[in-house]
């Protein structure tokens, strides 16, 4: 069994349950109140429930919560598959 990744301290739970409240993100704010009961000292599948997710969509969280803190919890865009066409004929499209 691998060991669970370590969440970093120099938040606290009830720093992220400010965030939350400031928070115009709703899927952000459900994903900083899963980190808050995880930084309270809540299990990792309590932090599941409260997200709605599985454990692994909970490891990817804390990942990009360690590497960019609150910030990190943002909604994204997904990538999505790239374009087949390239550039130049992709702008020449569009330009109509």
């Amino acid at each position: 069994m691998a060991a669970s990744l370590v969440v970093r301290s120099d938040y606290s739970g009830s720093d992220l349950r400010a965030f939350a409240r400031r928070s115009d993100d709703a899927q952000q704010v459900r994903r900083l109140l899963a980190m808050a009961s995880i930084l309270d000292g809540g299990r990792r599948s309590d932090a599941a429930k409260i997200g709605g997710v599985t454990l692994q969509i909970v490891r990817d969280w804390v990942i990009r919560f360690n590497a960019e803190g609150p910030d990190g919890l943002k909604s994204r865009k997904a990538p999505g598959k790239p374009s087949i066409l390239g550039a130049d004929r992709g702008s020449v499209l569009r330009a109509g």
